[in-house]
């Protein structure tokens, strides 16, 4: 059963296909999951594994492993490309996104000024105004959008808000214009005897549309890397995505593959 990935709240750096090497930052606790989502490609595996016992880290806390790990690699000389918020769930909960995206821009600048500070965020909390003011301060602001049919996204992402809705995420998105990227995975395969399937020429064209009312900086599509709670998911083939991707090109929207 896949479980959580991350028992720390500073991890790494680790080489990210998508944005080199990585210090990884972990705002959900450390012995548990914490996500709006719950989605089956997830590889830190399902919510109902639970929170844990030791609760969301403090600031003072971040800030404090923070500042050590990337003293350390600096006096090491060992060289780094992004901080990257990821971890055991949505980071963008933390009721102190804001103020601790303030202490890593302020650590960034002091230990590593030319590494970019990068946010994956599934883009449920950008109706709070303290995340977004937050996520337009960081280099790459990085936001899913998996599919732009609400009955894919239920079943691929699974909200943990029945309220939430595909076209609600795009509007949100689309105050970020070209200040954000937006990235896709795409796969197929079943859940619960369901089929899934968001590389399929309705979907495509979908998302090419919602892409092209959020004109974002840049898209990102990829597909599964690494073991996924949902067994029966397929990772898309290589040539399949570059087909996909020069399609996304091809309606003029700057789009990489990985």
């Amino acid at each position: 059963m896949v479980t959580i990935l991350f028992h720390e709240t500073v991890f790494g750096p680790i080489h990210s296909r998508r944005l080199g090497s990585s210090l990884g930052v972990n705002l959900s606790p450390i012995d548990g999951k914490v996500c709006s989502f719950d989605c089956l490609y997830c590889e830190a595996g399902y919510n109902a594994q639970g929170q844990g016992k030791q609760g969301l880290p403090s600031r003072e806390s971040v800030k404090r492993h923070l500042s050590a790990r990337l003293k350390e690699m600096s006096e090491k000389g060992e060289p780094l490309d992004v901080i990257t918020f990821s971890g055991n769930g949505e980071p963008t909960i933390h009721p102190q996104f804001k103020e601790i995206i303030h202490d890593t821009i302020m650590l960034r600048d002091r230990h590593y000024p030319q590494a970019k500070v990068s946010v994956l965020s599934n883009s449920t909390f950008l109706g709070n105004p303290k995340v977004v003011e937050a996520l337009r301060k960081v280099d790459n602001n990085i936001l899913k959008l998996d599919s732009a049919f609400d009955r894919t996204m239920r079943l691929l992402n699974r909200p943990a808000n029945p309220n939430v809705v595909v076209e609600g995420i795009i509007q949100d998105i689309m105050q970020f214009s070209g200040s954000c990227i937006v990235q896709t995975m795409l796969l197929r395969g079943e859940h619960n005897g369901k089929p899934i399937d968001n590389t399929t020429d309705e979907e495509i064209d979908a998302l090419i549309d919602a892409y092209r009312r959020i004109a974002p900086k840049e898209v990102m599509i990829y597909s599964i890397d690494r073991k996924t709670p949902e067994e029966h998911l397929e990772k898309i083939s290589a040539e399949e995505m570059e087909r996909i991707g020069k399609r996304i090109a091809d309606a003029g929207i700057n789009v990489k593959v990985y």
